[in-house]
């Protein structure tokens, strides 16, 4: 059995990494606070966010918040969580242009346009976090 991975540590070399440009970490940190204070909900929010570090393939991101994924317990409506994963996979497919049907879709499950524009938030705040990992080795 290995040992449990020390997310801590990882996440403190991460943010060192990113303090070469103050202005990207202010940047993500003043972003992701205003991520948090959405209208979607803790479990909505991180899937956006497993979404975006799945695709782009940030192993530091994806352990992190399948961690406080898990630590958010079951979630209350997987179809509706699906839905989230979908519409953000056609965001990115589509840089936002998603169709009528796409955004119907979304709506169907539950959501709102208001939370459409926040995936798009969290979209934007997560590739910044993603990218900059991935740049400075950090993922």
């Amino acid at each position: 059995m290995s040992a449990p991975i020390d997310m801590s540590a990882r996440t403190a070399a991460a943010v060192a990494l990113l303090k070469e440009s103050p202005e990207t970490l202010d940047g993500f940190l003043k972003l992701s606070a205003i991520f948090e204070s959405t209208t979607l909900d803790p479990h909505s929010r991180e899937t956006v966010i497993l979404t975006v570090a799945e695709r782009n393939q940030c192993h530091l991101c994806v352990d992190m918040h399948e961690a406080k994924m898990a630590a958010l317990g079951p979630a209350p409506d997987a179809e509706r969580l699906a839905a989230v994963r979908t519409f953000t996979l056609r965001v990115l497919a589509s840089s936002g242009a998603v169709s009528d049907e796409e955004l119907a879709a979304f709506e169907k499950a539950g959501y709102t346009r208001r939370n459409a524009l926040e995936v798009v938030l969290g979209i934007g705040t997560y590739t910044v976090s993603t990218l900059a990992n991935r740049l400075t080795r950090a993922a």
